[in-house]
């Protein structure tokens, strides 16, 4: 029976098939650095013959800039300290030209001591060049949407301010012919556009320069029902507002005017959700974040939550996910400039906590606004 025979190679296959690779720089440098063998792949990647190059020192790869910092010292360094150094940056060919590679330089040892290094080169130019086309693809676009956005804002904003004006001017119209009862009646509904407008404007101005806040000790519990009558006005007459306030000490450092506004944009936006009659809650009570949905949140202290809930329709989970963007907003327009949870976010961000929202459709919506307790009473 004949035996299977290895197959023999000659002793210089490995020099051949270092040769025949032409897509990777394939070289040996000694400890310094400097260049013993030069494959096919590197003449055709960098442009020089092997006569060129080798006694060369590798460095002459390198653009200037990474020269004058060291680079290339600092690469061979990495390598015979941890065996193996990986990179990516810019190489200068023959002509001058520069192409984007990937470098891996692999330290050569023989019983502890450093005989040099293999170093391999891949073009990778059309590869960064593609990514960086993608990059700046999607640059344009989120241009494009802002410019949008932007649009849909003075759009939602224009409509807005229209409608506040209508209410305003016809008041001021009706107000000579009508009785006294009747004007009451008619300035109020001036005041409140007059105030809905005020709003408005104070969102804007706090979307494009940040809010200003002032925060002091204030006790939120007291700030609430001291406030209950407004939050019951912004609820309107259909709907129910109550308040469900915990028995414990709620002393927290907010600025307790921008508080109230982001309350009362939330309850108006839970009066705007709802399509029938039904209740708005606000609630406060003391809890410690779960750091998987809030891992923002600092996990050795507890927060106060001051929640806007109600019984209304509900969000689905995309428009959950995206309710506090800036300028998103499933009003019509003219019913909103979705500004007003992107507000409520930034303030529960500057007051040093943070803010979400649990909804399902059909289950109701609850937005949550979580305060950091002083460090004494939070433990």
């Amino acid at each position: 029976m004949n035996s299977i025979r290895e197959p023999e190679f000659p002793h210089n296959a490995e020099h051949l098939l270092l040769q025949g690779v032409t897509d990777y720089a394939i070289y040996m440098l000694d400890p310094a650095g400097r260049i013993v063998s030069w494959n096919t792949g590197g003449e055709r990647i960098k442009g020089y013959t092997d006569a060129e190059v080798i006694g060369q020192h590798f460095s002459r790869f390198y653009p200037p800039e990474d020269i004058e910092r060291g680079v290339p010292a600092a690469s061979l360094a990495i390598a015979a300290r941890e065996g193996r150094y990986e990179t990516e940056g810019w190489r200068v060919r023959k002509d001058g030209s520069r192409f984007r590679a990937n470098i891996v330089i692999d330290a050569i040892f023989d019983g502890g001591q450093l005989l040099g290094f293999a170093k391999i080169t891949k073009d990778i130019t059309d590869r960064h060049q593609a990514a960086e086309q993608l990059r700046e693809a999607e640059r344009a676009l989120a241009q494009a949407q802002k410019i949008n956005a932007i649009g849909q804002l003075t759009l939602g904003i224009a409509h807005d301010f229209n409608n506040l004006l209508a209410v305003i001017t016809t008041s001021l119209d009706l107000l000579p012919a009508a009785n006294v009862a009747r004007r009451e009646v008619l300035v109020d509904a001036a005041r409140q556009a007059a105030e809905r407008g005020n709003r408005l404007t104070r969102q804007m101005l706090a979307f494009a320069r940040g809010q200003d806040l002032e925060p002091e000790l204030h006790d939120v519990n007291a700030l609430v029902r001291n406030a209950a009558e407004l939050y019951r006005r912004a609820a309107g007459p259909i709907t129910q507002c109550t308040l469900e306030l915990v028995e414990a000490d709620t002393h927290v450092m907010v600025d307790a005017g921008q508080l109230e506004a982001a309350l009362v944009n939330l309850v108006a936006n839970a009066r705007d959700a709802m399509v029938r009659p039904g209740t708005i809650h606000i609630g406060t009570h003391i809890a410690r974040p779960r750091l998987h949905l809030h891992p923002e949140a600092m996990p050795d202290r507890d927060y106060l939550h001051v929640s806007v809930s109600d019984d209304g329709p509900g969000m689905d989970e995309d428009v959950r996910l995206r309710a506090m963007e800036p300028f998103f907003t499933t009003k019509d327009v003219g019913r909103g400039s979705g500004l007003g949870l992107s507000q409520v976010f930034g303030f529960a961000s500057q007051s040093g906590g943070f803010a979400f929202i649990d909804s399902e459709p059909g289950r109701g919506t609850c937005v949550t606004i979580a305060i950091p307790l002083p460090e004494a009473a939070g433990g």
